[in-house]
């Protein structure tokens, strides 16, 4: 499926949500070692990945399960299909799973793995993005959800003022619009699949390179790298930056790598719209970051000087061991 045939009246109705399976499903991948980590995707990478191969040893179905659902370049079909608008929650998105029928999950894995032959594979399914869910993903869903709602506002705003083919063109790689209603959603040689009268979902995850997916007859999503950095908050910035100036201007100079706006910084970061303006001005004032504007945005990036300090001060913690 390399093109997609979309109309005026398909991309007018398309929009952008969350999703709380997909950015599950971005996780496992990484936690199997099955996708790259991306900076911040995982809190405690070392731990957490230990932590999951220590849950699968004990799962041989668990572990078919994951080896036949990824390879490097496909994800089952299971693990795609785009929520519903009646789905808000994980719990929401993962009934289509338990209920599904054993032999229909099984048909979508690949492999002929005789472990996956179990009646109670939907649970068996479920238990493994359960434990993804409750132990790594939510504990950190509030602050994915900031980043998340950071990026959609860029990409909302983007579209306001360049059209659909600046706010697709770079949103996933090998994904670009070629003008007259086609959009190339990847370089596989598939014929071009029409998708008048659907709807169009975009969902911003964690993954480094996302996945397309669908629901027939009609709902469709592009699932694709969140463009908006994933910092936990100062935890990111180096000791001796916050010390030098102090943590929350530390935070926002850490979150400055690509260039955000004062929402997005707002959305990012956690803090008030008042304090990021403040922060910002004291930043610009020694010439740490500069601003310029894009649309109706303006948006702040980081001054060679900025990024020297950063290099310092991290060069600094890692030497110290800390």
């Amino acid at each position: 499926m390399g093109i997609w045939l979309i109309d005026a009246d398909v991309l007018a109705g398309s929009r952008f949500r969350t999703s709380a399976l997909v950015e599950t499903v971005a996780t496992l991948g990484v936690l199997a070692d099955r996708r790259p980590h991306r900076p911040g995707q995982l809190t405690r990478p070392a731990h957490q990945r230990a932590a999951f191969r220590a849950r699968l040893a004990g799962d041989p179905v668990g572990r078919a399960f994951v080896k036949g659902a990824m390879a490097p370049n496909w994800l089952t079909d299971i693990l795609c299909p785009p929520p519903d608008d009646d789905e808000h929650t994980f719990d929401d998105e993962m009934r289509r799973i338990r209920t599904a029928a054993p032999a229909a999950l099984r048909a979508d894995l690949h492999g002929d793995d005789p472990t996956l032959d179990v009646p109670d594979l939907p649970d068996r399914i479920a238990a493994v993005l359960d434990w993804v869910w409750t132990g790594v993903v939510a504990p950190d869903w509030q602050r994915r959800q900031r980043a998340f709602e950071a990026d959609i506002i860029a990409r909302t705003r983007r579209l306001s003022t360049s059209g659909w083919a600046a706010a697709l063109d770079d949103m996933r790689p090998g994904m670009r619009w070629l003008g007259e209603g086609r959009l190339q959603i990847n370089a596989y040689d598939y014929p071009p699949h029409d998708l008048t009268d659907g709807q169009l979902l975009f969902i911003p995850s964690t993954s480094a390179r996302g996945w397309v997916g669908w629901r027939r007859p009609n709902r469709y999503s592009v699932v694709y790298p969140c463009a908006g950095l994933l910092a936990a908050g100062d935890q990111t910035a180096p000791g001796t930056l916050r010390r030098l100036i102090g943590p929350a201007r530390a935070t926002l100079l850490t979150l400055l790598d690509n260039p955000m706006s004062t929402t997005q910084l707002v959305s990012v970061s956690g803090f008030a719209l008042g304090s990021v303006g403040n922060h910002l001005k004291i930043l610009l004032q020694a010439q740490l970051v500069r601003r310029r504007r894009a649309g109706r945005s303006v948006l702040y990036y980081r001054t060679p000087e900025g990024d020297r300090l950063i290099h310092i001060t991290t060069n600094a913690a890692a030497a110290r061991g800390s």
